[in-house]
């Protein structure tokens, strides 16, 4: 492989509206590592997904930090994001009594309506302008709006709520030439705000629980216990940040897939019932996760006659295998009738993204709607700037003309 390290290219921002064509020149080499050392880079689909299920791979961010991996030190205890078994294991367990089968089973199917208000709401604040940025006046403030409401914030807080997202999330992405000691003070300074208000949320749930999800963790005794006040915060910043940063990714890398394909776009807006397909598709096709830099052997392991000695640092590009030729028939092609979409757009495995369902829902109202009622949209420039970050790829605007709204 020639040029600049493949690496540095991957995660290099020219590369950003377009790596496909590095991960094909990746997946050559299904076991890569530069000469200089460095990570460990799989790439190609059933590497990735026999490793997600490995558990000589730990998630752990002691081991994480031991290797030079780790993220930002906080406040706040890792959450099981970042966690091995048992660990894991027990924190998403709690985590899920509130959230999910088999104790809430339709969490997220009776938000259909509130999530349809929102998105409502949210085009109908397009006023009778003929041009919006998709980013900043829906795919964002869509999904945290939602995680307020599934997590109980009150309605008069969610500008508040807004505000400290945004600046945790401009600290994942930063901007060149932008003082990384002055973004770090600003994040920091969200992160401790955002968790002393969280901490007062708690506090008040458990002498007073209502219907939503923090009101449940706090006070549900299930088999595992009670969760600490500690582990109740991580896990609401977890489902801030995690799921709010990929669904805003999601939703955009979406709209820009169907205004590049107008027909799949037309054939949504005939019939909504495609929007189960078109959003597997997009999962796969352009997933909002990329790749996962996080991972550490723990025992030497053995891929397609490769050792990975115990210590080393693995990189799963999931966005490459999802591309793999010798997992899809005509991988390049974005095709919503694709009959097996078996993506790794969520991961797999014990890590596999907790939120899926609801990103999924969101997701499919999302552009089912946009698609309904935009008349004729068309993109003001192809490719459209990208965020900076490799890992959560999307662009960071996407704006777009149109001739009007249809009626709702």
């Amino acid at each position: 492989m020639t040029q600049a390290p493949l690496l540095r290219r991957i995660t290099d921002y020219a590369n950003r509206a377009d790596p496909y064509p590095l991960y094909a020149e990746l997946r050559r080499t299904p076991v890569f590592q530069e000469e200089d050392g460095g990570p460990f880079v799989i790439s190609t689909y059933w590497d990735i997904q026999s490793l997600l299920h490995d558990p000589r791979i730990s998630s752990d961010a002691a081991n994480l930090t031991a290797h030079g991996d780790g993220e930002e030190e906080t406040a706040l205890p890792p959450s099981f994001l970042r966690l091995d078994p048992p660990e894991h294991d027990r924190l998403r367990r709690m985590t899920n009594r509130p959230f999910g089968p088999p104790h809430s089973p339709r969490r997220v199917h009776d938000m259909r309506g509130e999530l349809d208000g929102i998105v409502s709401d949210l085009i109908a604040g397009f006023g009778d302008t003929d041009r919006i940025d998709v980013v900043d006046q829906f795919s964002y403030p869509f999904p945290v709006t939602v995680i307020c409401r599934l997590l109980g914030v009150p309605r008069g807080d969610e500008a508040r709520f807004h505000s400290w997202a945004d600046t945790i999330a401009a600290g994942l992405d930063p901007v060149p030439g932008d003082d990384p000691a002055e973004r770090n003070r600003v994040t920091h300074e969200a992160r401790t705000q955002l968790g002393m208000y969280l901490a007062g949320l708690v506090e008040e749930r458990r002498k007073a629980p209502g219907d939503d999800m923090l009101s449940e963790l706090v006070t549900s005794h299930g088999p595992d216990g009670p969760m600490t006040t500690m582990e109740v915060l991580s896990t609401a910043a977890l489902l801030l940040i995690a799921g709010h940063e990929t669904t805003v990714n999601l939703i955009t890398n979406g709209m820009l897939t169907l205004l590049r394909h107008p027909e799949a776009l037309q054939r949504l807006r005939d019939d909504p019932r495609l929007a189960v397909n078109i959003v597997e598709e997009l999962l796969r096709y352009e997933p909002p996760v990329q790749l996962v830099p996080q991972r550490t052997c723990i025992a030497d392991i053995e891929v397609r006659g490769v050792t990975i000695p115990k210590g080393s640092s693995i990189w799963l590009v999931l966005a490459a295998g999802n591309r793999d030729p010798e997992r899809f028939e005509d991988p390049e092609r974005f095709d919503p009738d694709r009959k097996d979409i078996q993506h790794l757009g969520f991961g797999s495995g014990i890590h596999s993204c907790f939120g899926a369902p609801l990103a999924r829902l969101e997701a499919q109202l999302a552009l089912t709607e946009l698609a309904r009622r935009l008349d004729n949209p068309r993109l003001v420039e192809d490719p459209p700037p990208y965020r900076q970050n490799a890992v959560l790829r999307g662009p960071r605007h996407l704006n777009i003309t149109f001739d009007g709204l249809r009626p709702r």
